[in-house]
């Protein structure tokens, strides 16, 4: 009964406005009440038959309950999240070349300091991995899956593979997972995003962020609580990458957490810089519990010179050889002892335009740190040269245009010091993670006088389209003061609801629906209800506004006669563009891996086409009830005129403000005033997608972030004087 009561209030209001309506029209016609019964019987019945169907179509549909928690709704929704997680780390692992021609031999070892890892009896004696190498991720997966408490954490200084480790070890699990179709779903997560604060369980952040970077979850039988569901039943192996990211206290506080959320048979895999963990579990007073720890040796020279000499032709040249020979000692050898310096080598000088003799140049490498900063100065020029522009869809590896190598630089630095910022506008912390739709609220771009400014342009377009149209259909001086005061008046107020509006657009996540795919979720049951409900409050609204405004203007009879046929014109059309917006923002069913391009486009899309329906529905409806109760009390070029400007500034306002997902407008609004500052291009999304593909960023679901966290810190810190 309580669940059925919002739908008849709100039939019962839009049927008020419907009586009002014929009301209006018989007072306004010309006959008085008889001659005009007929046409009010009319209008009445064609406007009130939409809303009493809406109310028996929402009373019909109150039967369905809730979704029910099914063994097989969790393997479906597990199922497809698996399917979303491969998919994404199998293009990654191509552009970062994980597997051309073999992982980087790096071998792991447990951490030699005790004070580090659980008591031995609180770990698995008999299955901890007394080594292993990257080399041989299947054994790492098979001694990992043997421990009584599946736990890890991957130590490393900079640069010592500790994210490629985890990322082999996710790809490894989700690879050989159908042998073992009860275990969790590995995700790879930035620790450096959870506050524990807001937060301070493990399973509320996880299922926050796996509605965020895997929408297509919600759209499973589970619906809106798959995220929660998964992570609440310890269906999630959460790969925590980057603890040493946060701030030292925050470090210690996600220990805590990790400790108090975990139960007897949770996963989580950590990884972290060594020192920074030795200081977080010194402040937390407690390790992991149960974790094993592993930490890296440094690379044998003889498994370099092997790894690069496979990356190599055949016949190297005489200068590889040296530089093979000379991978035992001086800088070279400083370099090459860890993943990441053998990779830089790797990428600036496996060129055939690269010369690498310049690398046994002792005097201006003196020492690994020179080499090192060379390395990364020469990397954006190198892969730039190495990678040219392809328009070839089916190749996903090369950028779509050419950039200058130093103008990249530029930008990319300016990105990296706007992450490395410790603190944003609202006090956010640092962060590794590139959100595309944060750079509004994070950069200070869309200001209040961006804001007002906005409000500027909507009240002098409809001003001006007032006036023009008030004038062409009554001439002057008639046409251009009715034209201007009410343009004026009612772009003023379009304008206020519009920038009011706004100010949250920097804070919305962008809407995770792609129009043009199948398999759409319905609009829930409760959301309709609201829907309806609000539909007839502002149609009561627009009734009484409209009707008091027109009045004072031209007389009770006009306002009589356009308040309740603008009020439930605005009322119907209210609830058909917000059920169209609910529908659009829904998620979808297909199962395709949400990269940053395509949350993007996606939002881009959302946006666009609901502006226009909206827009389009809210304008005629508000502009052809208006116009025609104006038209029946005066002219029909007065009606005409009338019709215009309420059109506008019904499908305006609408269209701007329609829906809860705004990202995309913010973004436009701040990468447009960032390129004005010459700070960022104005197409950033494929300059973002360009570097991604150049092998500079990576994506981990729809965010992006440097390839390694030492290459950011380099740019942000405005690379070496020779690179300037």
């Amino acid at each position: 009964m309580a669940r059925s009561r919002g739908v008849w209030t709100g039939a019962g209001l839009l049927g008020i406005l419907g009586c009002l309506a014929a009301i209006g029209a018989a007072l306004a016609g010309t006959g008085g009440l008889e001659s005009s019964a007929d046409v009010a019987q009319l209008v009445s019945v064609l406007l009130a038959v939409p809303a009493l169907a809406a109310s028996l179509m929402l009373w019909w549909r109150q039967a369905a309950g809730p979704a029910v928690i099914t063994p097989a709704a969790l393997t479906a929704a597990t199922d497809v999240l698996a399917g979303l997680v491969g998919q994404q780390w199998r293009t990654e692992a191509t552009i970062r070349s994980l597997d051309d021609p073999d992982p980087i031999p790096v071998r792991w070892r447990p951490a030699r300091d005790t004070r580090l890892a659980d008591h031995p009896v609180n770990l698995s004696p008999t299955t901890v991995p007394t080594a292993v190498s990257s080399a041989d991720v299947a054994g790492l997966a098979a001694a990992f899956r043997a421990m009584r408490r599946r736990r890890l954490v991957l130590l490393g200084g900079p640069g010592s593979g500790k994210t490629t480790l985890a990322v082999q070890l996710l790809r490894e699990l989700l690879a050989t997972r159908r042998d073992h179709p009860d275990e969790p779903v590995p995700v790879l997560l930035s620790v450096a995003g959870w506050d524990t604060g807001t937060c301070p369980r493990l399973q509320d952040w996880l299922a926050a962020r796996l509605a965020q970077d895997y929408p297509a979850l919600r759209a499973t039988v589970l619906g809106p609580d798959a995220p929660a569901v998964l992570a609440a039943r310890g269906l999630i192996l959460p790969v925590l990458d980057g603890l040493d990211e946060l701030p030292p206290v925050s470090r210690a506080a996600v220990v805590i957490a990790l400790n108090r959320s975990l139960g007897d048979t949770d996963q989580v895999v950590v990884t972290s810089r060594t020192v920074d963990y030795r200081h977080a579990v010194n402040a937390a007073g407690d390790v992991l519990t149960s974790a094993v720890v592993l930490e890296p040796e440094p690379l044998d020279p003889a498994a370099g010179a092997g790894y690069l000499r496979r990356c190599l032709p055949p016949v190297p040249g005489r200068a590889w050889e040296r530089i093979l020979a000379g991978l035992h000692h001086g800088a070279l050898a400083e370099v090459t002892a860890t993943a990441l310096g053998l990779w830089l080598l790797r990428s600036v000088y496996l060129s055939p335009v690269a010369d690498p003799a310049e690398l046994l140049d002792q005097g201006r490498f003196p020492d690994g740190t020179a080499l090192r900063t060379h390395l990364f100065d020469r990397l954006i020029p190198a892969l730039v040269e190495a990678r040219p522009p392809s328009a070839d869809p089916a190749d996903p590896f090369r950028p779509r245009r050419r950039h200058d190598p130093a103008r990249m630089r530029d930008r990319l630095g300016f990105l990296a010091r706007h992450l490395c910022d410790p603190r944003g506008e609202d006090g956010g912390p640092r962060t590794r993670d590139l959100l595309w739709w944060d750079l509004a609220r994070t950069t200070r771009a869309f200001s209040p006088a961006v804001r007002a400014a906005l409000a500027a342009v909507v009240a002098v377009t409809i001003a001006a389209v007032s006036t023009v149209a008030n004038v062409m259909s009554e001439g002057m001086p008639r046409g251009l003061t009715h034209g201007f005061g009410y343009g004026l008046a009612f772009g003023l107020v379009s304008g206020g609801i519009v920038a009011a509006g706004a100010r949250s657009w920097p804070r919305q996540p962008p809407g995770f629906a792609d129009l043009w795919r199948h398999g759409r979720r319905s609009v829930p049951r409760s959301r309709l209800r609201v829907l309806f409900r609000r539909g007839a409050v502002i149609g009561l609204g627009a009734a009484l506004l409209s009707g008091t405004v027109i009045g004072m203007v031209d007389g009770a009879r006009a306002g009589t006669a356009a308040g309740p046929v603008t009020g439930l014109a605005i009322g119907i059309a209210y609830v058909v563009t917000a059920w169209f917006t609910a529908w659009a923002e829904s998620p979808t069913r297909d199962g395709h891996a949400d990269t940053p391009q395509a949350v993007w486009r996606a939002d881009r899309n959302l946006n666009l086409l609901r502006a226009g329906v909206t827009g389009l529905t809210s304008g005629l409806a508000g502009g052809l009830a208006s116009g025609l109760s104006a038209a029946a009390v005066d002219t029909v070029a007065f009606g005409v005129s009338v019709g215009v400007t309420y059109a506008l500034t019904f499908g305006i306002t609408t269209g701007l403000t329609a829906g809860r997902h705004h990202a995309w407008m913010a973004y436009l609004i701040a990468t447009g005033r960032l390129a004005r500052a010459g700070v960022l291009p104005r197409r950033l999304m494929g300059f973002l997608d360009d570097a991604h593909r150049l092998g500079l960023l990576r994506a981990v679901g729809p965010v992006y972030q440097f390839r390694h966290a030492e290459f950011q810190d380099h740019l942000a810190a405005g690379g070496s004087a020779r690179a300037r």
